[in-house]
């Protein structure tokens, strides 16, 4: 995933405009929804608050269009309804989370709470999750641990669909990282970018759209870079090597890491190895352990963010933002007047509400 909002465009004439729906209708909604699914109460509200606080910030790819895509791994058995999550750890600062093909908001949740906790006792602290089935935003689980005044980091990787440099069709992950640094009066800075050039998603849309991709964006089944999205069916990594070399990096930092390698095994014989799961790691860094207080590091990061800002904007350029500003500014706006959702995405949720005998919210 990247930090990159998706502006709500008008459609034009003749065109279904997108609907706004307050931020908590929109949660509660979900959350129904996924309930009725098959999820408990709780895995239920927590997965619809990662896709909300999403689809708050922009970020349409992870937004609530990813509430249809998780009600069918759960009733296809994919994504575990009652995941028996345990937690493994053979020292104070490092621990492993077996998520059991939990939902991935479930899973990375529990393990940016542990993060937290470990690392408040000692200075430090990462959690692996093995085994769980789909991340979402991963932005939201750092995001969280800087809620908390700690710098968060996150790693995660799935399964191979990226070109990887020199390989022939797809070989890695699109495995994205993010960063969370909390800072006193700005809005916490939040790198959140996936090792590819460009989304998945955007290739669809793109092909929806009948409009051409960028040059060395996305390639066909063999490697072939094109800019046709009829024929494109993977991103290619970003920066090339650059792109290649962070995916595998992630790879070894998450799946090796905890056991449970998807690489290797996606690329061997055993069918078993082509089946749906994405692993992660999480780190909490409590800036207080590195000397000084925490009111003084958020105080610096204020000073960092304030002095970027103030340096003088080039030409072709509307401002100066640091990662994860404009998100937040979105989060504030769509926080105020509602989150639009495309008309294809809430036509599907409210067939499915329908079907399971939910109340859909007011719509604007």
């Amino acid at each position: 995933m990247t930090d990159t909002p998706t502006p709500t465009a008008d459609p034009g004439p003749g065109k279904a405009r997108k609907v706004r729906v307050p931020a908590d209708d929109l949660s509660a909604f979900a959350a129904a929804l996924l309930e009725k699914g098959g999820l408990s109460a709780e895995h239920a509200r927590t997965t619809a608050d990662v896709f909300v606080w999403a689809a708050r910030r922009g970020i349409e790819s992870h937004g609530v269009a990813r509430v249809p895509a998780y009600l069918d791994l759960l009733a296809k058995g994919v994504a575990n309804t009652a995941p028996d999550l345990r937690f493994e750890s053979t020292t104070p600062a490092a621990a492993v989370l077996d998520a059991d093909r939990a939902p991935g908001p479930v899973a990375l949740s529990a393990a940016a709470q542990e993060a937290v906790r470990r690392a408040r006792t000692n200075g430090i602290a990462s959690v692996g999750v093995r085994g769980t089935v789909h991340t979402g935003a991963i932005g939201y689980y750092v995001s969280r641990i800087a809620e908390q005044g700690l710098v968060g980091l996150g790693f995660v990787a799935g399964m191979p669909n990226m070109g990887y440099t020199g390989v022939k069709g797809a070989a890695v992950a699109t495995s994205p990282l993010a960063i969370a640094v909390p800072a006193a009066d700005h809005a916490p800075l939040l790198l959140d970018m996936a090792t590819a050039t460009i989304a998945l998603g955007k290739i669809r849309q793109a092909r929806a759209n009948g409009t051409p991709l960028p040059e060395n964006a996305a390639a066909t089944e063999d490697g072939t870079p094109t800019t046709d999205p009829s024929l494109a069916v993977m991103p290619l990594p970003l920066g090339g090597a650059k792109g290649s070399g962070m995916s595998m990096a992630f790879e070894l930092l998450t799946s090796v890491l905890v056991g449970a390698p998807i690489f290797s095994a996606f690329h061997s014989d055993d069918p078993a190895g082509r089946r749906h799961r994405q692993n992660a790691l999480l780190i909490a860094l409590d800036p207080t352990a590195f000397g000084g207080s925490a009111a003084d590091f958020r105080a610096a990061v204020d000073d960092t963010l304030g002095t970027l800002k103030a340096l003088p904007v080039a030409d072709d350029a509307d401002g100066v933002y640091y990662p994860g500003e404009r998100s937040a500014a979105i989060a504030v706006e769509r926080g105020a007047v509602g989150v639009p959702v495309a008309p294809k995405v809430w036509h599907d949720l409210t067939e499915r509400a329908a079907d399971s005998g939910i109340t859909p919210p007011a719509t604007t």
